[in-house]
């Protein structure tokens, strides 16, 4: 998150009503799953530090983002979700990078595979260009979608 301004990634996520609560380096993250430097996530709030990766803050807002009500109202660390859900997150977490100067699409890649996801065609770039038809479809009919892949900066209900 150092490498970017940081009110331009809670000003990206209060669109969708989070909040990004910093938490001071060398500290433990509230919330996260995977601890070390990742994000957490407690309600509507996403915990970060300053070397929190920025797609591991957009990854886990984008859990909240497209999860039902039901979850979201108990959500605390674990966002679970099926398969078809965690494609979404992933596909809505690309499209994101671009709303965060100094970042983007091409960084968020890089780093989602330095990280280590997972994608059938090797690269998350190649998978967003031509196999994430479903995770598109999922956006589109969960209503955080357009058509044109204009985001709609609202939750799943």
């Amino acid at each position: 998150m150092r490498d970017v301004a940081g009110e331009s990634v809670a000003e990206l996520l209060s669109r969708y009503g989070l909040r990004l609560q910093t938490v001071p380096d060398g500290t433990p993250i509230p919330g996260s799953y995977w601890h070390e430097d990742e994000a957490g996530i407690i309600g509507l709030e996403v915990f970060a530090r300053q070397d929190t990766p920025l797609h591991s803050i957009l990854h886990e807002s984008c859990h909240v983002i497209c999860m039902d009500q039901e979850r979201r109202a108990v959500l605390h660390t674990d966002a679970g979700g099926e398969y078809a859900e965690e494609d979404a997150v992933c596909y809505l977490q690309i499209l994101l990078a671009n709303w965060i100067p100094g970042f983007g699409r091409e960084r968020i890649w890089e780093d989602m595979d330095a990280w280590g996801y997972t994608f059938r065609l090797g690269s998350a770039k190649r998978w967003f260009a031509e196999d994430a038809e479903d995770a598109r479809a999922w956006l589109t009919r969960h209503g955080l979608l357009t058509n044109c892949d204009e985001i709609i900066f609202k939750m799943r209900n």
